[in-house]
């Protein structure tokens, strides 16, 4: 078997996809979830951005922003990375120079161990609110991106969407950032 760290060197930072099964089956991935949000003059989040996406199960979920962090890339340029992936190039997120998650979340193939469920694997995954100023635009996988106010966000109709516990991740967000409704 060849070394992690060749196989990451030899393409960038990429897995090929059998190479990816391989290190998920051993160990924990790293991810980041960000929720983009538009905040008022005072810094207030006035509306949080929700991502639809299709599944291969050909159901529509709801969803943030996230994806895998790559090995010798920093947080905040996994974050740029993602944020520019899903709601394209113009959205302008301000990113601190020195990001510090609001919380971190495991994931288990195993719904029951934290409440937060990802069949393929055991991931680790650091948890951002960012401020997006520009013009957003649904790009790669996603669908579409609903802005919603914090109370929206919140209804049944909106979070029975969601899977994986991203319900669960978005309330914590939202009473982090000092508006659960």
């Amino acid at each position: 078997m060849a070394d992690i760290t060749d196989i990451t060197q030899a393409k960038g930072g990429w897995l090929a996809g059998h190479e990816l099964e391989q290190v998920r089956g051993q160990l924990p991935v790293v991810y980041i979830d960000a929720l983009p949000v538009r905040v008022d003059p005072m810094g207030e989040v006035d509306e949080v951005g929700l991502l639809l996406r299709g599944t291969e199960e050909g159901q529509l979920k709801r969803s943030m922003v996230s994806g895998r962090v790559h090995v010798g890339e920093r947080i905040r340029d996994a974050l740029l990375r993602h944020l520019e992936k899903d709601l394209g190039p113009m959205a302008l997120p301000r990113i601190p120079a020195s990001p510090a998650p609001f919380t971190v979340v495991e994931y288990f193939p195993d719904p029951d161990v934290t409440g937060f469920h990802d069949p393929r694997q055991h991931a680790v995954s650091l948890a951002f609110v960012v401020p997006v100023d520009g013009d957003c635009e649904p790009s790669q996988e996603a669908l579409d991106l609903s802005w919603l106010s914090p109370s929206e966000a919140m209804s049944p109709e909106i979070t029975m969407e969601m899977d994986g516990g991203r319900d669960k991740l978005l309330q914590m967000a939202l009473a982090h950032c000092g508006v659960l409704p």
